[in-house]
């Protein structure tokens, strides 16, 4: 099982001090937290996708190429990367690079986004939420799969003899994760795909989450894509720890009631209660998450947020710390004596190279010239 951090990059005011970050402080307080998350041995690390303040990440792709220089094995993904309002061409090339240069240690999760009005800031209507992220995911895997793709859809221009560069290395894509909230239609996306389907499971009771998930390891056995206990399944938690149960409660306690999604709202005990936060000591946290699985089932990946609300770097290093030396040991040991054979681990590039058969050059040597991007030979016809 995979154990990992998320951001979702957004720049919030200490309210302890007052004091808010900049945009370059954000930055680097992230690197940082990413290169801290392969020291302590966690597995992957993850970026959202915002193009609104008070976030900084719109270009996740860029930032995971800094950290996969500075790291060697953490595996990077995104939080979110908008398959709704980017165009599939160029997330196609954009991962597929990124798929390079750090030698496979990358997937993504397609999602649509909480922020509305990021729809028509990229010319499209919220509207056709839904339709998006179907028609463009479609393409998105043709362009991955085929060298040449003739393509006509409602969203976008046609695309004629388009071949996507780079080619996914070694011929096999990125694995990729559906992430959804609320939507049925997502996961039915993901399961009708034989994909992984992420959970949020921050918000939400866990009734809710149970129901997405059972609805989707359902429909991932109808598409014949083995048992439902197979599919693919990763949830998202939210903790801050101390030694001592009420240290924790005391210190996170002004960052939740002031946070910009939940605070000046149900009070730090009704949330905790209601949804899976953890506020509390490392052993609360391994209970916590260990009953997880009650509700979802054996799962591939777990990943925790740490690094929101404002909370200073210095703290978040430190729940990196505990969690990396007392919790996901314990929970490693604890699920793998859980988990059955026949439920699988979570995808990696090495493992779907070899289920594909083997490393492919994937290299298209076509002529063409700097124009058009067609042959020679044809432009002359």
């Amino acid at each position: 099982m995979q154990f990992g951090v998320f951001t979702v990059s957004d720049i919030t005011t200490d309210p302890t001090t007052g004091r808010t970050p900049s945009e370059a402080e954000r930055l680097e307080a992230v690197l940082t937290i990413a290169q801290k998350a392969e020291e302590v041995g966690l597995d992957v690390f993850a970026l959202g996708e915002h193009h609104n303040p008070p976030f900084f990440s719109s270009s996740p792709t860029t930032t995971l190429a800094w950290i996969a220089a500075k790291t060697e094995k953490l595996q990077l993904s995104t939080a979110t990367t908008l398959i709704t309002t980017n165009d599939p061409v160029k997330i196609a090339e954009d991962y597929a690079m990124l798929q390079h240069l750090a030698g496979g240690r990358v997937d993504l999760m397609m999602g649509r986004g909480n922020t509305g009005p990021v729809y028509p800031w990229f010319g499209q209507d919220i509207r056709n939420g839904i339709e998006l992220a179907v028609e463009n995911y479609a393409l998105l895997r043709r362009l991955w799969t085929e060298d040449v793709v003739d393509w006509q859809g409602r969203f976008r221009t046609p695309l004629q003899g388009f071949t996507s560069t780079p080619r996914p290395l070694d011929g096999v894509p990125p694995f990729v994760w559906h992430g959804s909230i609320r939507s049925p239609q997502i996961a039915e996306q993901a399961a009708y795909y034989g994909d992984g389907f992420f959970h949020n499971h921050i918000f939400w009771p866990p009734e809710h989450t149970q129901r997405m998930v059972e609805f989707y390891r359902r429909r991932y056995e109808h598409y014949g894509h083995g048992a439902a206990d197979q599919a693919i399944v990763g949830l998202g938690g939210q903790v801050f720890m101390r030694k001592n149960s009420q240290d924790a409660v005391d210190e996170f306690r002004p960052y939740f009631d002031n946070a910009p999604v939940y605070g000046h709202g149900p009070s730090l005990e009704d949330f905790s209660r209601e949804t899976p936060l953890t506020v509390g000591s490392p052993q609360q946290v391994i209970e916590r998450t260990l009953g997880f699985r009650d509700y979802v089932g054996d799962y591939q990946r777990q990943l925790f947020l740490v690094d929101h609300a404002g909370l200073p770097l210095k703290t978040v290093l430190e729940q990196l710390d505990i969690l990396g030396e007392e919790v996901v040991p314990v929970l490693r040991k604890e699920f793998a004596a859980l988990k059955p054979a026949h439920v699988p681990d979570a995808p990696s590039h090495a493992t779907r190279v070899a289920a594909a058969g083997g490393t492919e050059d994937a290299t298209v040597h076509a002529p063409g010239d700097s124009v058009t991007g067609r042959a020679a030979e044809a432009v002359g016809r």
